[in-house]
């Protein structure tokens, strides 16, 4: 049993690990002097498992559901802060490649994990059910 309940999400252990990768591209930015980039795509980073760990605090699922969506939102601004990396040659097609389907993966279980808990305890609307499962990356 974890100290903090978000350390036994999976989807935080994923974010923290996707947001590895992420700073090292925010990194590669930073060594173009890109500084405004990086911190960009860093606070997005961050709020992804940010707003996981502190939904898992809320007193109530309807509260939790809210920073998972929060957290889902942060992972489409990394994922457009990616595609603006590859178009300013930041990072490589490969380095976008690499990290895309976890990025996609990661907003699949985010958006399960929300219908889960909000189904669990009988919230969901018909609004949250048609909610997309994961972003749409266009080339």
């Amino acid at each position: 049993m974890a100290d903090f309940r978000f350390e036994d999400l999976d989807i935080w252990k994923e974010s923290i690990e996707i947001s590895d990768v992420l700073f090292v591209y925010a990194d590669k930015a930073e060594s173009k002097r890109l500084y405004r980039f990086a911190e960009q795509l860093r606070g997005a980073t961050l709020s992804i498992s940010n707003n996981i760990a502190e939904g898992s605090g809320s007193a109530s699922t309807k509260e939790f559901a809210s920073f998972l969506n929060i957290a889902r939102r942060s992972l489409f601004e990394c994922a457009n802060i990616l595609y603006i990396f590859k178009r300013r040659d930041i990072i490589t097609e490969n380095e976008l490649t690499e990290v895309k389907p976890k990025l996609i993966a990661l907003s699949k279980k985010i958006t399960n994990f929300r219908r889960k808990i909000l189904n669990k305890h009988g919230s969901i609307g018909a609004a949250s059910c048609s909610m997309p499962h994961a972003p749409s990356f266009v080339s």
